[in-house]
């Protein structure tokens, strides 16, 4: 009589854009080589692959991957009996999670997890330390990337550079020099006209009413039809003026510089 091979589930991540994409739909070079060393992997361990799941351009802080997610879910209806990782970070960089699915709820779940290249694995006695060392050390490079990321932006915006990504309204990027913005002629002409009108003593709320009656577009409708990409639909976003969107503009330092 043959025994069930177990079904194990592949996870992959890439925290960010891989230049060798060459469409933004296809997998990045790096999943790919992790696809292929996990199946590898599982083959030689005569496991049944239930799936292969990736998440590309996620960090493994983000809790709302889709492929995460979807892997949880698997292991939660014992759909799955192993997850299988090229190591532990890429499944989760914060020893939170690590505490409460990899040590806490796929044990009570009966699912095992395997990371291959820091030799993690729940079937084994004795490596919850290692486990819990890996998340110490995996939360910590996040925080020190999140601290020296900050301060590069923060000399940036020291320095008169943009560091976002949508430019704020009344302005637009320098064609001709990165992290440069210039004044956008039409849509400067409206944030004079909201200052001018307030200091004459117009309420905010009134102000928003009297760029709607003149069917000036608010500042979200104006990039969209400028071409501006967001990731809600257009018709999501709204075309009105209101109180907040004047009172930010008035209180906003990069208009008054």
């Amino acid at each position: 009589m043959n025994e069930t091979k177990p079904k194990v589930a592949i996870y992959c991540r890439l925290s960010q854009e891989d230049r060798n994409k060459k469409n933004k739909e296809d997998d990045s070079e790096s999943i790919k080589n992790q696809k292929i060393m996990l199946q590898e992997y599982a083959k030689d361990q005569d496991w049944e692959i239930q799936g292969i799941y990736s998440d590309d351009d996620y960090t493994g802080t983000d809790r709302n991957r889709p492929a995460f997610n979807e892997v949880l879910k698997l292991a939660e209806c014992r759909e799955i009996d192993i997850i299988l990782c090229k190591s532990q970070s890429r499944f989760a960089r914060e020893l939170e999670m690590v505490e409460k699915y990899i040590n806490g709820l796929f044990l009570e779940w009966g699912v095992r997890f395997v990371s291959i290249t820091d030799n993690i694995d729940t079937a084994v006695e004795g490596t919850t330390l290692m486990r819990q060392m890996n998340g110490i050390m995996d939360e910590s490079y996040v925080e020190k990337l999140s601290a020296t990321i900050k301060s590069a932006l923060k000399t940036k915006r020291v320095n008169g550079e943009h560091t976002g990504g949508l430019v704020l309204y009344g302005y637009k990027k320098d064609p001709d020099q990165k992290g440069h913005l210039i004044i956008d002629p039409v849509a400067a002409e409206v944030v004079r006209e909201v200052f001018s009108l307030y200091n004459q003593g117009m309420g905010k709320t009134a102000i928003a009413r009297e760029l709607n009656n003149r069917g000036i577009p608010n500042p979200t409708q104006y990039k969209v039809e400028q071409g501006v990409a967001y990731k809600k639909p257009p018709s999501e976003l709204g075309t009105l003026w209101k109180y907040f969107s004047i009172d930010n503009m008035l209180h906003n330092e990069m208009y008054i510089r």
